[in-house]
């Protein structure tokens, strides 16, 4: 059986993800900022510490043995940069550590663990299309980021190849993970789907199959790939 743990577990592409690892037979623990079951543990990433103490107690609940780590929490809010510099710097620190740096600290635990233990292992980043684009005015700091993130995710894919450390990226476009048609409304309605020539928005099981197969699934020698979802909005 194959031990996972994946962040931002609670909606969206985590609650897809962890459903779908689950249907394959995988042991999965989850993360979000609230506890919602006994297979989620609770961590907010703002908190420095929160990274470390979810691993820890992740590692507890599946007997010592994390295989998988699926890098998923993710914080997406306006920061108008007509905002005063204090709320601007907040926030902007705020989803560094949640979107960027949490994701890194729990890379780091899950590749020591896999070389302590002489173990091989696999790394998913979610990322973002905005990561190779970017994104609107008010989110300097949501691409920044996730363009982070994938520097970080071909780094770790560079160097532990040669141990069986394989990483991989997703890097989707916008992904429906609201109820009904609220999803559009909260980015501009229909003239958010001009830019897609799909003609709609990823659906959160899009993407946690791409997810599932780079947990399970994908050969060794795509390690270090980048995957795109996002209906052609962005190709390179």
């Amino acid at each position: 059986m194959t031990n996972i743990l994946v962040t931002g577990s609670s909606r969206g592409i985590g609650r897809a993800t962890v459903q779908a690892l689950a249907a394959r037979g995988a042991k999965v623990i989850g993360q979000a900022t609230r506890s919602t079951d006994s297979a989620t543990l609770a961590a907010d990433f703002r908190a420095p510490v929160a990274p470390q103490m979810l691993w820890q107690e992740a590692l507890a609940a599946l007997g010592g043995q994390i295989d998988v780590l699926v890098n998923n929490a993710g914080l997406f809010t306006p920061n108008p940069i007509a905002g005063s510099d204090l709320d601007w710097l907040d926030a902007w620190e705020d989803t560094l550590r949640i979107n960027l740096t949490a994701a890194a600290q729990l890379s780091r635990f899950a590749v020591r663990h896999w070389q302590e233990t002489g173990r091989a292992g696999r790394i998913v980043h979610v990322s973002s299309r905005a990561g190779h684009r970017g994104d609107s005015p008010a989110h300097w700091h949501y691409a920044a980021a996730k363009g982070g993130m994938l520097a970080m995710h071909k780094t770790v894919a560079r160097a532990y190849a040669a141990e069986g450390i394989l990483s991989f990226a997703i890097a989707p476009g916008f992904t429906d993970t609201a109820p009904g048609d609220d999803y559009l409304a909260s980015r501009g309605g229909p003239a958010l789907l001009a830019d897609i020539p799909l003609g709609r928005v990823a659906e959160p099981e899009e993407i946690a199959a791409i997810a599932v197969f780079c947990a399970l699934d994908a050969p060794a020698s795509m390690t270090g790939a980048v995957i795109d979802a996002n209906g052609a909005s962005y190709v390179r």
